[in-house]
C-alpha cells in the first residue's frame, strides 16, 4: 500500500474537526489555480451573463443540462 493510501485511510478515520482543520491545512498549502480570477472580473463576467439572459440573446440551462455539464467535466 503506498504512503497517500495510508494516509488517507488514517485520515477519514479522524474526528470531523480534526479532518476539516486538516484539510483547511492541505488546501491552504497549493497554490491558486493556473486560471483563478480576480473577483472583479468574475463580477464583470456575471453581470454580461445576466445581461445576456435579460436581452434574450443567450438561453439558460436547464438544471438537468447543467448538472450533466458538471459530470461531464
Amino acid at each position: 500500500m503506498s504512503t497517500v493510501n495510508e494516509i488517507e485511510i488514517a485520515a477519514l478515520q479522524l474526528a470531523e474537526r480534526d479532518r476539516w482543520h486538516l484539510a483547511s491545512r492541505i488546501l491552504g498549502s497549493l497554490p491558486s489555480p493556473l486560471d483563478a480570477q480576480a473577483p472583479e472580473s468574475i463580477l464583470a463576467e456575471a453581470q454580461l451573463r445576466d445581461e445576456e439572459l435579460e436581452k434574450g440573446t443567450t438561453k439558460s440551462l436547464t438544471e438537468t443540462e447543467f448538472w450533466g455539464g458538471v459530470r461531464r467535466a
